[in-house]
């Protein structure tokens, strides 16, 4: 007799974990943007050298990309919320792979042109780079959005920043070995990375899909276990409502916190690793010693992999555990604020009364690094919590806002502190901005205290479902 009570055959299966052969490629593409920029610091002062441009005026060049980076976020947020991330993230990343491969040619002649690329020619290239990728952490935030379950959407961008952080950190002992060590140009270089993005356009056409439900190794299980507690409005719509994502003081709110980490982040990016030659002259005066300082340059990003990871995993398990989603993603942001402002404040102090102390200072940044990097996985995360079908265009809008005033703000500011005290023969510019970024961190403290992830911008009944 059949026991017709009996359930379907497939909850015998285990669930397949497609999922995370996504998050993998994703992670690829994350460490892939960071090394393209990151190469960007380690060039300088070659680049500038071809140009015979005094390198510190490279500020106008990283301002170049990083208006570019700022004011595109939006638009490829929509394209990747309305047409999907895979087709936007093959796209972008063709785009700038382009653009490096191009900023190769500074100061020669284009191929089959007559076209010298001097100063300005350099700065355009930089923009039209800043294009491209402008489209990459958005749609892998749409991308995660589809792909992973609610309660582990902290911890799957916790991985991705930590793979970002983990190459840019990496990039700048990457270079000495293959530039200074290993007798590739820094054109070469350049190429080299151009490259390793085609390579990754390849696998990812060939195996990722925008949705569980598009992908053929995914069984019914996994897409149960992925599509439970979503929301019932489509993950791609066919259009956004602008005026109430614009509107909203949460979003705002998200954003200006978002300007503060860009502000006093991308010291650590564009800046540290020149410094430390500069600061420690007699530490590059070998191979070991150019190791060494390459290294300490990039730990404040190495170890603040661990801090994406330990970021997203707290901030997930307190959500799991208290069902408090808005302190789940202000606590840590709080914490990683506070910490990046006092470690600046104390490298700055060493840097007063004891400015050949390498490793007293290197410990105070790399722990800035650390402290910084709490914050990410809970920022996206917040970005995916508020925008649910919109979480590109949201997570867009925050970078757009946080890179446009944060970092190209920031960027000239340093740029011109650098400019005016450099000269001297002291660090006090080096000084005065560590002061600066402490101040604007206590100031992001302030703006978390506005945000509130567990409030989505738009409501399901503000928005019809799309038929997609």
């Amino acid at each position: 007799m059949n026991d017709t009570t009996s359930p379907p055959a497939y909850t015998s299966l285990k669930p397949t974990r497609v999922r995370y052969a996504m998050l993998f490629m994703l992670c690829l593409l994350a460490m892939i943007t960071y090394m393209d920029r990151a190469a960007n610091g380690s060039a300088k002062k070659a680049i500038m050298a071809d140009l015979n441009v005094d390198s510190s005026k490279f500020f106008y060049v990283l301002m170049a990309f990083q208006l570019a980076y700022a004011l595109f976020e939006i638009p490829s947020g929509w394209l990747g919320d309305t047409r999907g991330p895979r087709s936007t993230l093959l796209r972008v990343v063709v785009w700038w792979s382009a653009f490096v491969a191009l900023t190769g040619f500074t100061a020669t002649t284009l191929p089959f042109s007559d076209i010298y690329v001097g100063f300005y020619g350099l700065m355009l290239i930089q923009f039209l780079f800043g294009v491209g990728e402008a489209g990459a952490f958005p749609n892998i935030s749409k991308a995660l959005y589809n792909w992973f379950p609610v309660g582990d959407r902290g911890f799957a961008k916790s991985i991705v920043w930590m793979s970002a952080r983990f190459m840019g950190g990496l990039t700048p002992l990457l270079w000495v070995l293959i530039v200074e060590i290993g007798g590739l140009s820094w054109r070469e270089a350049m190429w080299l990375f151009a490259g390793v993005a085609v390579l990754w356009c390849i696998a990812f056409f060939l195996f990722f899909r925008n949705k569980p439900s598009e992908h053929p190794a995914v069984n019914a299980i996994e897409l149960e276990m992925i599509e439970r507690g979503r929301s019932a409005i489509s993950s791609t719509p066919k259009s956004i409502p602008w005026k109430i994502i614009f509107t909203s003081r949460n979003l705002w709110a998200v954003c200006l916190m978002y300007i503060v980490t860009n502000f006093c982040w991308y010291f650590m990016m564009y800046n540290l690793p020149g410094t430390m030659k500069a600061e420690f002259k007699e530490w590059d005066a070998t191979d070991r010693g150019k190791i060494l300082l390459a290294l300490l340059s990039g730990m404040p990003l190495l170890v603040g992999m661990l801090g994406c990871l330990l970021g997203g995993i707290l901030s997930d398990k307190y959500i799991r555990r208290t069902g408090d989603r808005k302190w789940g993603r202000r606590l840590l942001g709080m914490v990683g604020y506070s910490g990046a402002g006092l470690c600046y404040l104390a490298a700055a102090g060493v840097k007063w009364y004891d400015p050949s102390n390498l490793w007293l200072f290197a410990f105070f940044v790399i722990l800035m690094g650390f402290m910084n990097d709490l914050i990410m996985a809970p920022a996206w995360a917040t970005c995916q919590d508020i925008g649910q079908s919109y979480a590109a265009t949201v997570s867009g809008t925050m970078n757009m806002v946080g890179n446009l005033f944060g970092a190209v703000t920031g960027i000239l500011v340093t740029g011109q502190i650098e400019d005016m005290y450099k000269g001297n023969g002291t660090s006090d510019w080096m000084i005065y901005c560590f002061v600066l970024y402490s101040g604007v961190y206590f100031l992001g403290v302030i703006a978390w205290m506005f945000i509130d992830a567990s409030k989505p911008i738009v409501s399901e009944d503000q928005v019809a479902p799309s038929t997609n």
